[in-house]
């Protein structure tokens, strides 16, 4: 078969890129063409995705990979495929244009939504009908909070669409809702497998905007003319969705063999950890744990946990930056390997740690709050947040087993954060499980893969994962000394309350 050449976008919260992906020979490769931050702003006091800023790093990577042929000529390109964070969205109104920015997960409109909502629908009818972790940040409650503040914009609207079904939508003119970004908003039932139209009704989100749902790997349509035409690409690419949510992408990239005594841990800004199923697991043990059920490729669930991930070092990074200290993320893990360890502990789950600000200031507090001297050096800052991100992974090692009765036997991180080589052996030791890091590229590579199974040039998700196993290399990690983060995890259990 000759070489097949699959444009992906990675759009994460801090970061995006377009990488396009060679399957050559068995064997795949990526080129990344085009990166870019994420831009945000806040507008009338809301913080918004810069959508149209966006959009234009979309088609600056798109013009950049149709570009580059080996002789100068356009790169055949056979699908375009775009994956992003989940749960926020764009409305579409009757006349085809955008309404407005895409709200941020992190905006403060959703303060106190959750509370308000559980007095109109139970806490345990919404967890029955979607399987869904709560946090204040889904769709759901998104959607609960522009009824009382935006309720226009949801009246002008004629279709909602996830961020990477919008962008979808912009390439194509055609409005699709992919499974895994759909199954993220807390509006899916995963045992009907359909939008929980009875529970929406209750909290009167008009389901009328709601698109058909599709399967991962499904082929969108081709190229906008207008759009090919500006970027220099042919208009007869095929847009396909793949898992549209990063973590289902990165998820079908676990380099994994055979059985299912393995988890995963997506591990950037958000570390997701979880195990991949064939059905939901719903009852009052999961809701008891507060985990959730998201889709996957081939119609799998993701059954997990969203954690904090790296966000308070991204959040401790970018203050430092304001007070002059330009340390990159290498350097300070380098920091926070110098530090002493397991002293003070921190609660990732602590409410002010979600909003932007401080971050140190805040962990500061924490520290007081609970009788713990506050770290002292920016790498006993960071040596804080990572010791309490190993510890979050022990409980939530702990809580899969115990909803799986069985055990888990090796953990796979993926994704920029498996490069951290410092937290890489503080989770081998804290949950006494071996760690296999790699592929960093996780989230690329399952989009890329993902298209290929849409196009027929990967036959199945196992011969997707022998590709990743072939063509990137994996770090393995064995526990050292688990038996010194014992007494630490008592303590953060109990803090953690």
């Amino acid at each position: 078969m000759a070489d097949r050449n699959f444009l992906a976008f990675d759009l994460g919260a801090e970061s995006g890129r377009a990488v396009v992906g060679k399957l050559s020979g068995g064997g795949l490769t990526l080129d990344e063409k085009h990166r870019f931050l994420n831009p945000t702003g806040r507008i009338n006091g809301h913080l918004h995705w810069n959508l149209l800023a966006e959009w234009e790093e979309l088609k600056i990577g798109l013009r950049k990979a149709a570009a580059e042929g080996p002789s100068g000529e356009r790169l055949a390109i056979h699908g375009i495929g775009i994956d992003t964070w989940g749960v926020d969205y764009g409305l579409i109104g009757r006349d085809g244009d955008v309404l407005g920015n895409p709200f941020h997960y992190r905006d403060s409109r959703t303060d106190g939504t959750m509370e308000r909502t559980f007095n109109r629908v139970s806490k345990e009818e919404i967890f029955k009908a979607t399987g869904i972790q709560f946090m204040q940040l889904n769709t759901l409650f998104q959607l609960v909070a522009s009824l009382e503040q935006t309720p226009h914009l949801l009246e002008s609207a004629e279709t909602l669409l996830f961020v990477p079904d919008l962008f979808n939508y912009l390439f194509t003119n055609v409005r699709k809702a992919e499974f895994s970004i759909v199954s993220t908003s807390q509006m899916y039932d995963p045992r009907r497998k359909s939008w929980a139209t009875e529970l929406l009704g209750k909290l009167k989100i008009p389901t009328r905007i709601l698109p058909e749902i599709v399967p991962s790997g499904t082929v969108i349509g081709p190229l906008r003319e207008d759009v090919a035409a500006e970027c220099g690409a042919d208009r007869s690419i095929p847009v396909i969705a793949p898992a549209g949510h990063d973590t289902g992408s990165a998820v079908a990239a676990v380099p994994a063999e055979g059985g299912g005594d393995w988890c995963y841990i997506s591990s950037g800004t958000w570390s997701l950890m979880g195990v991949e199923l064939d059905e939901p697991i719903i009852n009052d043990k999961s809701l008891s744990y507060n985990y959730t059920n998201e889709g996957g490729v081939g119609g799998k669930i993701r059954f997990l946990k969203n954690i904090m991930g790296l966000w308070l070092v991204q959040e401790c990074r970018r203050y430092w930056l304001k007070e002059g200290h330009d340390h990159s993320y290498a350097e300070l893990t380098q920091m926070a390997s110098r530090a002493r360890g397991l002293e003070p502990i921190i609660s990732l789950d602590h409410a002010p740690f979600v909003s932007p600000g401080d971050m140190p200031l805040k962990i500061a507090r924490f520290c007081r709050d609970t009788g713990q001297q506050p770290p002292v050096t920016r790498g006993d800052y960071v040596r804080a947040c990572l010791d309490g991100l190993a510890l979050t992974y022990r409980r939530t090692l702990e809580g899969l087993e115990d909803v799986l009765g069985r055990r888990i036997s090796v953990i796979h991180i993926l994704g920029g954060g498996s490069q951290n080589t410092l937290l890489n052996q503080m989770t081998a030791d804290a949950c006494n499980r071996p760690v296999v890091a790699g592929p960093v590229e996780a989230t690329a590579i399952g989009n890329v893969l993902v298209q290929a199974m849409a196009t027929g040039d990967v036959k199945s998700l196992d011969d997707a994962r022998a590709i990743v196993r072939r063509s990137f290399d994996a770090k393995r990690y064995e526990p050292v000394n688990p038996k010194q983060w014992d007494a630490a995890y008592a303590k953060f259990l109990k803090i953690s309350k």
